[in-house]
């Protein structure tokens, strides 16, 4: 039960009976009797206000003016324009004038042992390169040298990020020591692997020999069923660096008060993964593995080194293919070639980027018609105006 309120009479001191008595009513009334309380005070909505609420409620702060934007003149602009000028020429001479003039090449009957003839044939090119026997081995090829080796270097990679993101004694060195083949050639890595896997006198054959897992050398570079694996290990070798820099990177980024909030709510270590790990460097994950995969599908110079696209194509992939057909002469061919690995490299990107784009908005989870499944919006609740 409310307890009741006290006020003064409203009768002057100076009627005869009048001393001031006090007059009592419960709190809602009083409420109701004054306008500048309640739910609906300052609205100027309530009736019988007597236009106090209404007043205060049209009374505003006064605004502070914007800025003004900054004038951007044309002697700014020609200056601008004269620091741009420089890169602007060295890259449009260097990158875009060669791309345009090598691109036309696949359309013409550009070949060095007959120069005479440069004309015109359209898509002939392209139609000699899928009716080419070999085209099947070589796209075959670059899909088991893309997925053998992005898979390997990207959980390797993880793992390596997962455990130097730990604090022990010596990771610096560490650190060093798994970064430090970024910063070889591909190529000398090529020439490195190489003579490992030398049939004669490679350090492969002797360990295996000396394990007792081989009775004879095994010709690795020399097989077409080990020649894929051997550059397979090369490149697994030379890639696995790059995961770890990139994972590790963004592991550091994730506060350890996730964590600790985890272990506290007894969250084991793979539900903390899955749940905080991996969604919190999602981004970074989508962005390598794009990188990754556009680099090993260009990169063709581990296997130029170790084998040279043999034996019998079986180590060829696309981009050593291309160079092949240069070194032959036949620039056309070797145009229409580049083409076909940008347009297979384009619509890879688009895909990815596309579908890690739609899951990072719906948070990895199905929606449901569009509408949030956690029940109303918070903001269309109604709260009642309270008393104290």
């Amino acid at each position: 039960m409310k307890e009741p309120v006290a006020f003064p009479s409203a009768r002057p001191e100076g009627e005869p009976g009048g001393t001031p008595t006090p007059t009592t009513c419960s709190t809602d009334a009083a409420v109701g009797a004054r306008p500048d309380v309640g739910p609906d005070a300052g609205t100027g909505l309530r009736a019988g206000a007597g236009g106090r609420g209404s007043t205060a409620a049209s009374t505003s702060a006064p605004t502070a003016p914007r800025p003004r934007r900054p004038v951007f003149t044309g002697r700014q602009g020609l200056t601008v324009a004269a620091f741009m000028a420089p890169a602007a020429l060295f890259v449009a001479v260097f990158i875009y004038y060669p791309m345009i003039a090598g691109s036309q090449m696949a359309f013409r009957n550009w070949n060095l042992n007959d120069l005479t003839d440069t004309s015109w044939v359209g898509l002939k090119n392209f139609r000699e390169i899928f009716t080419d026997p070999v085209f099947g081995t070589v796209l075959s090829n670059t899909g088991i040298w893309v997925v053998g080796s992005i898979v390997p270097q990207f959980v390797i990679g993880f793992a390596i990020a997962l455990w130097l993101r730990r604090r022990f004694r010596f990771r610096g060195l560490y650190q060093a020591l798994i970064f430090f083949p970024w910063a070889i050639s591909g190529f000398l890595i090529g020439i490195l692997f190489r003579w490992m896997f030398n049939s004669e006198f490679g350090v492969v054959n002797d360990l295996l020999e000396k394990a007792g897992l081989i009775n004879e050398p095994i010709p690795w570079l020399a097989d077409p069923k080990t020649a894929m694996v051997a550059v397979l290990i090369a490149n697994i070798w030379y890639g696995v660096t790059f995961f770890a820099i990139m994972i590790l990177a963004a592991l550091q980024s994730i506060p350890d008060e996730i964590y600790e909030a985890a272990e506290i709510d007894g969250a084991g270590k793979v539900r903390t993964l899955f749940q905080i790990t991996i969604p919190s460097i999602r981004g970074t994950l989508s962005l390598t593995v794009l990188l990754r995969v556009i680099w090993i599908f260009n990169f063709p110079d581990l296997i130029f080194a170790m084998t040279g696209g043999g034996p019998s194509n079986e180590t060829h992939i696309v981009t050593t293919w291309m160079i092949t057909v240069t070194q032959q002469g036949d620039y056309g061919r070797a145009s229409a070639i580049g083409l076909i690995v940008v347009a297979m490299l384009l619509v890879f990107s688009v895909f990815h980027l596309t579908a890690t784009r739609e899951k990072s908005a719906t948070g990895g989870r199905p929606t449901t018609g569009g509408k949030r499944a956690t029940g109303r919006n918070p903001r269309t609740r109604k709260t009642k105006g309270t008393v104290s």
